[in-house]
């Protein structure tokens, strides 16, 4: 027990110390957790531990969790507005990839028809911790590339249930074949899902209003933490994985009232857990197997990279711009931490060999450490390969924009506009016909788009029904008329705010019913004056006042 301690004490301090030091060279926390499992078992010589049942378990609930954020994420309502970007383009890429990673792992390395499977829909996902970490901070998961690569892998995070309980079935059903394997799989994938929705979801939904009533916090964290893990157990106790039955119950609270509150309380016990999963992970790597087989493991990484891309583009490109298509393959070119996970669950299954399983998960663990540096140069890297300047990106992005800001014109002011806006924390967009100001815009890491917002095309695009308000900070009194003309026609219902610098222009916009004018003029003076009077006379200890 005092060792047990010991070895949880250095295993919490090493992981900080890590993690600390990883974050500074932009490296994903995952990374620290897994060197942390590695340094504790080679420096305490705990190699005996690493295949502990108890601690599988415990790190196996660290993906319980995880996907149960993950559901809550992925609530039906926003299925069905992404069903194209999920499905359509989810489905084909990860179909795609992993028939072309079957076929090269069963006649190219002549693998077992079981293990190739494993190691193409392993292959097939990408990192979703790293990438979303990046598109959410850069703002980039409001351009085209980015709700593309968002949608792809929302339908990864599904395609990992089925994947699981797949494989859940290949160490249980003997020499049956796979086509009997995939149709019970699915059939009884469908009968836990249909249990869950129908009588879980009252269940769910009755017991957070309820433990949300009371008022006790400790009340409503037990509730869902008796969710979490009795959906789990359910799932786990009709022959499917813990995850499943965790993935479905935040799906079905995602549509409650309750889905922010859930996922901020759940948050502590998620990072911890998966913390854990990632740790004895690290337990089980080979650092001299790491070292001996360096250039095998660089030179297959570079080949999936390269594989996935190229997928990738292809089924990309019959619906999109060349350069969106690029980015979002180079964004999700990787391979993921789910990977970790179903090498993991195969290997203990007796289905995936445990030395081949050691020697994939190396590959992994080489691409999550590549991933963050490689993907911020994604633009640049499209820019080099395409022989032109990155291209503005398209309005697409915005279908399901909401309550947002629309600054129009990004001179001067509306730079100082946006600038307040960020201290406020405010969702905006930036739209103006110049390339020059939105490329500039774009290069601070805002939101621009390029477009002339008098046309009835681009105001649809941006949603200025949607909008909370419009922000109008061009200098050109024809050019503010129009745009005026044009969003006032186009909806009643916006706050049209709008920048003037002169009584010729206040006259100009009289007849228009326009929410607030701001006179630039007015509002100088009115501060000069604000500020004299609130200062002393020189040689003097009387105020203005």
């Amino acid at each position: 027990m005092e060792n047990a301690l010991l070895y949880i004490i250095m295993a919490l301090g090493i992981s900080i110390v890590v993690n600390i030091f990883l974050k500074r060279l932009g490296i994903s926390q995952i990374i620290g957790y897994i060197l942390t499992g590695t340094l504790i078992v080679y420096a305490f010589d705990l190699h005996h531990a690493a295949d502990s049942h108890t601690l599988e378990l415990l790190g196996e609930f660290g993906i319980v969790f995880l996907m149960f954020t993950i559901g809550l994420e992925i609530s039906l309502s926003r299925m069905g507005t992404m069903k194209q970007l999920i499905f359509g383009n989810g489905l084909m890429q990860v179909g795609f990839t992993a028939l072309a990673v079957y076929a090269i792992s069963h006649y190219g390395f002549s693998l077992d028809s079981k293990s190739s499977l494993i190691i193409s829909l392993a292959f097939s996902l990408s990192s979703t911790a790293v990438v979303l970490s990046y598109l959410k901070s850069s703002k980039e998961i409001y351009t085209s590339y980015g709700q593309r690569a968002t949608g792809i892998l929302i339908f990864q995070d599904i395609a990992v249930i089925p994947i699981l309980i797949l494989i859940s079935f290949l160490t249980t059903e003997g020499d049956q074949s796979v086509a009997d394997i995939l149709l019970h799989t699915f059939t009884s994938a469908i009968v836990v899902v249909g249990l869950l929705f129908v009588v879980g979801k009252r269940v769910m939904t009755w017991l957070l209003h309820f433990s949300a009533s009371s008022e006790l916090e400790e009340l409503f964290m037990g509730s869902v933490l008796f969710i979490v893990l009795g959906a789990s157990l359910l799932a786990y106790y009709m022959g499917f994985t813990y995850s499943l039955g965790a993935f479905v119950a935040g799906m079905i609270i995602a549509e409650t009232k309750y889905h922010h509150k859930v996922e901020s309380d759940i948050a502590p016990f998620k990072d911890i857990l998966l913390g854990t999963f990632f740790i004895v992970v690290g337990m089980k790597i080979d650092v001299l197997l790491f070292i001996d087989k360096f250039e095998l493991i660089v030179g297959l990484f570079v080949f999936v990279l390269l594989l996935k891309t190229l997928i990738m583009y292809v089924l990309l490109r019959f619906t999109s711009k060349h350069a969106t298509s690029l980015k979002t393959a180079l964004a999700l070119s990787q391979v993921g931490e789910f990977s970790f996970v179903i090498f993991a669950v195969a290997s203990m299954g007796g289905i995936l060999d445990a030395d081949l399983a050691k020697f994939l998960v190396l590959i992994v663990i080489f691409s999550m450490i590549i991933t963050p540096f490689f993907i911020t140069k994604i633009n640049q890297i499209v820019a080099f390969v395409t022989k032109v300047e990155p291209e503005i990106e398209e309005m697409a992005a915005l279908a399901n924009r909401e309550n947002h800001l629309i600054v129009c014109g990004y001179s001067i002011v509306g730079k100082f506009v946006a600038d307040e806006l960020d201290k406020l924390g405010a969702s905006y967009i930036i739209i103006d016909n110049s390339n020059k100001h939105v490329k500039r815009a774009l290069a601070e890491g805002r939101e621009a788009y390029l477009g002339d917002m008098s046309k009835v095309s681009i105001l649809d695009a941006l949603h200025v029904e949607n909008a909370a308000g419009v922000v109008v900070t061009l200098d050109n009194i024809d050019k503010k008329r129009l745009i005026c003309e044009s969003v006032l026609k186009h909806t009643k219902n916006v706050n049209l705010v709008v920048k003037i610098v002169s009584l010729e222009e206040k006259q100009k916009l009289a007849d228009l019913d326009i929410s607030v004018i701001v006179d630039g003029k007015l509002e100088v003076a009115t501060v000069l004056v604000k500020s004299v009077m609130s200062c002393k006379l020189k040689n003097s200890q009387r105020s203005v006042l």
